[in-house]
């Protein structure tokens, strides 16, 4: 690896990792923020609107992962004719797909007020915020092939810091309509607008890395099957997700009320902006899994699996034992002591089935990695389904909290009854062997944590930031040392013997066979 690659490599995380933490301190700043400018029911209504948008990402067929997989693949081999084919293609697909969300989203906006329980004053906001948002989605379709550009040159820390500025430009900007007295039309104007500005920037830096010629005589349809036979697979697990994660707050929205999807979207958002930390770690297994079973180096690959999941595992335990037990004092601090008793329980029940999912992040990108993930988008297909029907079915007796139930539920039983045994079968592995190597390890390492957390909270519970900073400085540093003796063990990636009987007597085999069926991309 040269050392320009090098370079290269250290921006790419870099800017990912500063990325992430601008957009998770900009989200934790805004969101009470805006929840006590705009009222529980205002705020409602934002949260349903970009619930309702963000199905519309099932429209992208995924076909921005194809982009990002041809696009490195003809730039790598010069080959600017199939690169024009594919951006071109690319193109007029999501044109398409951008006309037809605007046809959708003028629909929709005629029955906004009868789909879901919005107060009559703001019906004519709930409309307008729709047609907003929808028009900046569609338009935002063609644009975002720029982005998949950029991710195929290897060129991710100019996506990342056009991220970074637009918090920032997100940020400065609510903040000043919020100081001359605006509404909900224009903070969200700002919110929606800003995005494509930015994707209009990156698409000139990405022409000026990579020119490519443009015209309707690369529109190539050979080059669209290309496309969406690879990404049949991920449009089935984007289905599944939006399923699983995104049709929580309009269940609520439609059969409680607006004003009830303030409250169950603060628990889940902590519960996501801790899964984002965890999720930009796992990514980076999947190239690793994906070059070592192309070479046959079983062994690696399962090295990769177990390592991968004690690392996830390290970071996912300790968020979420400091969740469990100062939940109550973050809600407060963070949004306001009123919110604390429904929006916690809403944390806890979520929190725990997402702490097995992180934990086993790695899993799913091994097996993308693999290329046998088609089972996988097929069980989580059906915990989607469940988990929307589970919801409906108990969100009228019990509420939001019940609307966590119908996504725990399904969630727990495929991370502990199908994802481990999936992979240990695929990698020939005993299931005990990777319980015991992935995650013992990390527990032990987390117990005096959650212990000191609990000791001191019978000492007093936090109700400043200052007194919950003294609380997380003390537990980080139990765990910060206890990490510390992990990785100058040498513990943290050490492994004993992983095979099985049954896939040591094959491996050799397997070896042959993937060294003979092995052809590289040319």
């Amino acid at each position: 690896m040269t050392r320009i690659n090098k370079r290269q490599i250290a921006k790419n995380v870099g800017s990912s990792w500063v990325s992430l933490g601008f957009d998770v301190l900009v989200g934790l700043f805004l969101s009470p923020f805006l929840i006590h400018w705009l009222g529980d029911t205002a705020f409602g209504i934002w949260v349903l609107i970009f619930s309702i948008t963000g199905y519309y990402g099932l429209f992208d067929l995924g076909i921005r992962s194809s982009v990002v997989r041809y696009v490195s693949k003809f730039a790598a081999t010069d080959d600017i004719e199939d690169l024009a084919k594919l951006i071109n293609t690319s193109l007029f697909t999501y044109s398409c797909i951008g006309a037809l969300s605007l046809l959708v989203t003028l629909f929709l906006s005629f029955y906004v007020d009868h789909i879901f329980k919005i107060p009559p004053e703001l019906h004519s906001t709930a409309r307008w915020l729709l047609l907003l948002v929808g028009a900046s989605v569609g338009i935002g379709f063609p644009l975002g092939v720029v982005g998949g550009y950029l991710d195929g040159l290897q060129r991710f820390y100019v996506n990342n810091w056009a991220n970074i500025a637009g918090d920032i430009a997100r940020l400065v900007g609510i903040l000043l309509a919020v100081h001359y007295g605006r509404g909900l039309l224009t903070i969200a104007a700002i919110t929606v607008v800003l995005p494509v500005i930015l994707s209009a920037i990156r698409g000139v830096i990405a022409y000026r890395i990579q020119p490519v010629p443009f015209g309707l005589k690369y529109v190539d349809r050979t080059t669209f099957r290309t496309m969406v036979n690879y990404s049949s697979v991920t449009m089935i697990i984007m289905i599944a997700t939006q399923l699983k994660f995104k049709t929580d707050n309009i269940v609520i929205g439609t059969m409680i009320s607006a004003a009830a999807v303030t409250y169950f979207s603060i628990g889940s958002r902590i519960v996501s902006y801790a899964q984002q930390v965890v999720m930009a770690m796992a990514q980076n297994f999947l190239p690793i899994a994906s070059q070592s079973e192309a070479t046959g180096n079983m062994d690696r690959l399962r090295k990769v699996f177990v390592v991968g999941n004690r690392i996830c595992a390290l970071t996912a335990f300790p968020i979420t034992a400091v969740l469990l037990v100062l939940g109550r004092s973050v809600i407060e601090l963070w949004v306001g002591k009123k919110y604390v008793a429904t929006s916690y329980p809403v944390l806890v029940v979520l929190i725990v089935p997402a702490t097995l999912m992180w934990a086993q992040a790695a899993s799913g990108r091994v097996l993308f990695g693999i290329s046998k993930h088609r089972t996988w988008a097929f069980v989580t297909l059906a915990e989607g389904i469940c988990n929307l029907i589970l919801s409906i079915i108990l969100v009228r007796p019990y509420g939001i909290i019940g609307d966590a139930y119908g996504t725990a539920i399904p969630l727990a039983c495929s991370m502990i009854l199908f994802m481990p045994r999936h992979l240990c079968r695929q990698l020939g592995i005993r299931l005990g062997t990777y319980l015991r190597e992935a995650f013992v390890l990390p527990l032990l390492v987390t117990a005096p944590l959650m212990l000191a957390l609990l000791w001191m909270q019978r000492w007093f519970i936090p109700h400043t930031y200052l007194q919950l900073a003294a609380q997380l400085l003390i537990a980080g540093t139990v765990y910060g040392l206890g990490l510390l003796w992990v990785v100058w063990s040498g513990r943290a990636l050490r492994v004993g013997e992983l095979a099985s009987k049954q896939a040591l007597m094959t491996a050799e085999d397997a070896t042959v066979e993937a060294a003979e069926t092995y052809q590289p991309e040319r």
